[in-house]
C-alpha cells in the first residue's frame, strides 16, 4: 500500500523572519510607551518581542535604529509612493490630511516613540538624516505636490512659495505637539487650513 501521507512542509523563513522584525518593532513602541527612550535597551526588547538579541543587532546596530524602523510609515518604500489626496477641493483635502496627522501625533502607540525619535535625532547627525530623508522628507514634498497641482488650478497664487506654504500648514501643529501648551485637536488642524488659505488664494 503506498505511503499517502504527505511530505513535510519546509519552514518559511522569509515569513518568520518577517514575524520576528513585526514583533521586535512592535515591542520597541511598546516599552518606550511604558518606560521612555532612557530606558529602553535591546535586551528589553528582544525579551518582550521573543527573539534573541543577536537577532536584533543582526538588523539594526542600536535601539534608536529599532524605533526609527518602527516609526516608519508601513508600505511606503519611496518618497514618489506619498501622495496627498486631490479631489480638487484643497481645503478638504488639506483638512483631511492634517486631521490625520493629530491622529497620529496624538495616537498613545506612536506619541512616545516618535517623541524620542525627535529627540534623538538631534544628538544623532546620521539618524537624523535618515529621518530626514525616509520620513520627513517623503511627506514633505507631498504637500508640494498637491499645492503645485492647486496652483496650477489657480487656486493658489502663483508667486507663493510652496515649500514656507506648507511649513504654514504642518508647523503649527508639530508646534502645538511638541510644547504641549495646549490640545491638539481637529478643529485646531481646520482652523489652520482655513486661516493658510487666506494668505494662499489668489486675491481677486
Amino acid at each position: 500500500m503506498a505511503n499517502t501521507t504527505p511530505p513535510p512542509k519546509t519552514p518559511d523563513a522569509t515569513r518568520r523572519s518577517e514575524r520576528s522584525r513585526r514583533a521586535i518593532l512592535d515591542a520597541a513602541l511598546e516599552l518606550v510607551g511604558e518606560d521612555g527612550f532612557s530606558k529602553l535597551t535591546i535586551e528589553a526588547i528582544a525579551a518582550r518581542a521573543g527573539v534573541g538579541k543577536q537577532t536584533i543587532y543582526r538588523w539594526w546596530p542600536s535601539k534608536a535604529a529599532v524605533l526609527f524602523e518602527a516609526c516608519v510609515p508601513e508600505g511606503v518604500d519611496s518618497p514618489a509612493e506619498v501622495e496627498l489626496p486631490d479631489t480638487g477641493d484643497l481645503e478638504a483635502d488639506l483638512k483631511l490630511v492634517l486631521r490625520a496627522t493629530v491622529d497620529e501625533l496624538v495616537s498613545e502607540r506612536l506619541d512616545a516613540a516618535t517623541r524620542a525619535l525627535t529627540a534623538e535625532t538631534q544628538n544623532d547627525p546620521e539618524l537624523g538624516r535618515a529621518f530626514t530623508e525616509r520620513i520627513l522628507e517623503p511627506q514633505l514634498q507631498a504637500y508640494v505636490r498637491r499645492l503645485r497641482s492647486a496652483q496650477l488650478a489657480g487656486q493658489v497664487a502663483e508667486d507663493i512659495d510652496l515649500r514656507v506654504a506648507l511649513e504654514l500648514l504642518v508647523g503649527p501643529l508639530f508646534h502645538r505637539w511638541l510644547t504641549r501648551t495646549r490640545p491638539l485637536t481637529h478643529d485646531y488642524a481646520d482652523t489652520v487650513v482655513e486661516l493658510t488659505l487666506r494668505g494662499l488664494t489668489p486675491r481677486r
